[in-house]
């Protein structure tokens, strides 16, 4: 690459900048340009049915501003914004908006596509940059200004003709705002509102655009706050920014230009629009929603906008995504995985202590937002390959299964799956854990034989560690595996869940002979039901390893099944 042919993005004049100590406490106006800018960029546009689903879910998802398209581009755009208005299906309380060129004939077809309409906004646009006056318009600056004043004139003419009864904003857009001077943008700026005449009810909409991204952020926080000061009648002005991602920076130009003074953020959901994109709504609002501040959207059932916008567009939101990828709300590496099953466990306990999980702060380390609030669950977080280590496997028998494993078995099964990972090279599911769990751990023919020098030591969950459970289960175990022979002591995880999800009781055995310790685990409608076949399961494992467990003495299997489990 011949880094040569580039130059370095020119600064902004502003010495005494404010923005970088500002602090957003409540959002900024939204504006959707799904519709528009996000429908334009797509290999086929939306159909006017996709285009009118993805308008419905805007409504319902609360966005008061939408862009429904460019009336003057073809007949189809035209028709759309025409069905929204002939079929009464704009909201009182929601602002459309059409975009259009400064040129008269389109001016005032755009116009007549509102005709009906009880509010609208006419986006008026035209490039203002050095290189778009030089290589594509052939203008001087007095040209492009004369183009944006003229424009600006037909947009009001055409409007008090096609639009009595509507109430009629007025937005214009510096195109390529980013690489025009300073002060040629002001200098357009305030001549487009000498014509306008803003003030009191008669406010407008002036839109800064990163046509194509070009700087660094903090640049565009400049640009937006020299704008901010030098503009007049800013108290009847709303400043607009609309963000695009060729930089990959869109997020947080928009996020730094509110700091700087910006009042409202155009963009698509999930990013949508021409080359890279617009700045992505969801990732802003949720941003927001993670720093306690409510973006006035909802996107409490993130999944269904997901479905929806890539049925509409037909392309797909990738992956990694913030907040709507398949794979954000998952870990595979085994740290993370540990952290955060460690931090679910935590809040479990909270809420239980609290009486839920509502007003709960969330810390959950590794997960910026709880997959809940969005509508997302948590049987996708953990995803299991050779890199997730004990505690992924774990984490997805608990969640999924309710079987809540002691930490040492929990190890012990995460070699056994990421041995198994490797063996294939891929992914494990839950379901083949389960199945490499139950058939190792959990499967034990008949009655265990009496053990040599042993101890047992029978992991309880839950509820079921009270003294005196743990007593009768103790005795009754001792009289199956001949108690005279056999060390017992419970572990009491009064954190843990003590029954699956079938509802019977789980325990954990792990026996040690001869310094070797093996574990299995059973599950029965009653503690030493469950403690004798966690026992069996670990003796079993035992003699399929050679373990010296004597094969001579046998005691005899009980005759009433309600003498080994208290019922």
């Amino acid at each position: 690459m011949k880094i040569s042919r580039y130059s370095g993005f020119p600064q902004v004049p502003l010495d005494d900048r404010t923005w970088p100590g500002a602090a957003v406490t409540a959002p900024p106006r939204w504006l959707s340009t799904d519709l528009r800018d996000g429908n334009q960029a797509l290999p086929v546009p939306m159909s006017p049915d996709r285009k009118l689903a993805l308008f419905e879910l805007l409504i319902e998802l609360g966005y008061k501003e939408i862009e429904i398209g460019f009336p003057a581009a073809s007949q189809d755009e035209y028709d759309f914004v025409r069905l929204l208005v002939e079929e009464d299906r704009i909201p009182d309380d929601v602002w459309v908006t059409v975009l259009v060129q400064a040129r008269d004939e389109l001016i005032e077809r755009t116009t007549e596509s509102l005709r009906g309409a009880r509010r609208a906004t006419l986006h008026l646009y035209n490039a203002t940059s050095p290189v778009m006056r030089r290589l594509v318009f052939g203008m001087s600056r007095d040209e492009c200004k004369d183009l944006a004043v003229q424009g600006t004139r037909l947009v009001m003419k055409y409007a008090d003709k096609a639009l009595d009864g509507c109430d009629v904003r007025f937005q214009y857009s510096p195109e390529h705002f980013c690489d025009t001077e300073p002060d040629f943008a002001l200098e357009v700026c305030e001549a487009v509102m000498d014509v306008w005449q803003p003030g009191p009810g008669r406010p407008a909409i002036l839109n800064f655009p990163t046509t194509v991204e070009r700087s660094t952020p903090n640049v565009f926080a400049d640009q937006i706050e020299w704008m901010h000061r030098n503009l007049s009648r800013r108290e009847h002005v709303c400043l607009s920014v609309h963000p695009h991602n060729d930089r990959g920076t869109a997020v947080a130009a928009a996020e730094l230009a509110v700091l700087a003074g910006a009042e409202r953020v155009e963009g698509c959901l999930f990013g949508g629009g021409e080359r890279a994109g617009n700045v992505c709504l969801v990732t802003l609002g949720l941003n927001l929603a993670t720093q306690g501040i409510d973006p006035g959207v909802d996107f409490t059932d993130l999944d269904r906008v997901r479905r929806v916008v890539e049925e509409c567009t037909g392309i797909p939101v990738p992956d990694r995504h913030p907040y709507g990828g398949d794979l954000v709300f998952t870990a595979f590496s085994g740290g993370h995985q540990d952290a955060i099953k460690k931090g679910l466990d935590a809040l479990a306990r909270e809420a239980d202590a609290a009486g839920g999980h509502a007003g709960l702060p969330w810390t959950v380390p590794y997960l910026p937002v709880d997959p809940h609030d969005v509508g997302r669950t948590y049987e996708a977080v953990v995803r299991v390959t050779s890199q997730s280590g004990k505690a992924g496997p774990a984490y997805l028998l608990s969640t999924r299964y309710g079987l809540d494993l002691p930490r040492d078995l929990q190890i012990e099964l995460g070699r056994a799956v990421q041995a198994l990972a490797e063996s294939g090279g891929g992914e494990i599911p839950p379901e083949q854990i389960k199945e490499l769990f139950d058939a190792e751990y959990l499967d034990a023919a008949g009655p265990p034989p009496v053990l040599s020098s042993a101890v047992v030591t029978l992991h309880v969950g839950g509820g079921y560690g009270t003294a005196p459970d743990l007593a009768r289960a103790v005795a009754a175990l001792g009289v199956a595996l001949g108690r005279d022979e056999v060390q017992i002591r419970v572990v009491h995880h009064p954190d843990s869940a003590a029954r699956e999800r079938g509802g019977r009781l789980a325990v954990y055995a792990e026996v040690t002979m001869d310094g070797a310790s093996v574990w299995g685990a059973g599950l029965d409608g009653g503690l030493t039901g469950a403690a004798y076949a966690a026992v069996c399961a670990a003796v079993t494992r035992a003699r399929r390893r050679g373990l010296p467990v004597d094969p001579c003495r046998r005691p005899a299997a009980p005759r009433n099944r309600r003498a080994i489990t208290g019922r």
